[in-house]
């Protein structure tokens, strides 16, 4: 099928302000929208610039406004989009070059959390045990792949770029809900600053856009309540 791809892009060593280019393109339905991009940049295109790896939606680099909506390019399909798409850099973080951003401010708000286990307990023997229940407490947040979709699709994240985002809540609740972690009063320490945890409007675009399904939104609220009842 013949289809037209819009890529918003940019240069700063070239032009001061971001355009659009549009590339015509014969694509199978089949094809993702990295197998398109692929295709723009080894045979149309070799300036254009943007991140991928693993290309099976496990790594998060390729993570893109696409049609408007955050998606990895490895897992959406052309015929899912229609012959018109539309590809752009994630929003809220600063572009590099074309599709792609700088992702420290985000892997910064990712730190600040603690996201490692903390237990000063003398080591055991073997692994700290803990029960299939204990586990499934917190293992939908364990799913988080920091492919930045959930927090650049947030509007409180563009308007203030100094927000926490929901990302990192994600990967606190997967540390706070751990049975064997010790760090609970810690991370609610960060997260009760004044860009954490309370700046959530639950506008929902978190869980829509997440390409692991987590229910992102459903985890803020579970931190919410423990910094308010649950940690004494």
């Amino acid at each position: 099928m013949q289809i037209t791809v819009k890529i918003k892009r940019f240069d700063p060593e070239k032009r001061p302000r971001p355009y659009w280019a549009e590339y015509p393109v014969e694509a199978r339905p089949e094809d993702r929208v990295l197998d398109v991009l692929n295709y723009i940049k080894w045979e149309l295109d070799g300036s254009l610039s943007y991140r991928r790896s693993c290309a099976h939606g496990i790594c998060g680099s390729d993570a893109m406004l696409i049609n408007g909506v955050n998606r990895l390019a490895c897992k959406l399909l052309v015929k899912d989009l229609g012959r018109s798409i539309s590809v752009e850099p994630i929003r809220g973080l600063p572009v590099l070059k074309d599709l792609i951003v700088d992702m420290e401010p985000f892997i910064d708000s990712y730190r600040a959390i603690l996201p490692y286990l903390i237990n000063d307990d003398p080591a055991p023997a073997a692994e700290r045990l803990q029960s299939a229940e204990e586990r499934e407490r917190f293992d939908a947040s364990t799913k988080c792949i920091l492919c930045a979709c959930c927090t650049t699709s947030c509007p409180v994240f563009w308007t203030n770029g100094r927000y926490l985002g929901p990302a990192a809540i994600v990967n606190a609740h997967r540390f706070i809900f751990d049975s064997r972690d010790q760090g609970t009063a810690q991370r609610l320490q960060v997260l009760n600053q004044g860009n954490g945890l309370w700046r959530c409007r639950t506008a929902y675009n978190c869980t829509e856009s997440c390409p692991r399904d987590i229910p992102i939104t459903q985890a803020i609220e579970e931190v919410r309540r423990e910094a308010l009842w649950g940690h004494s």
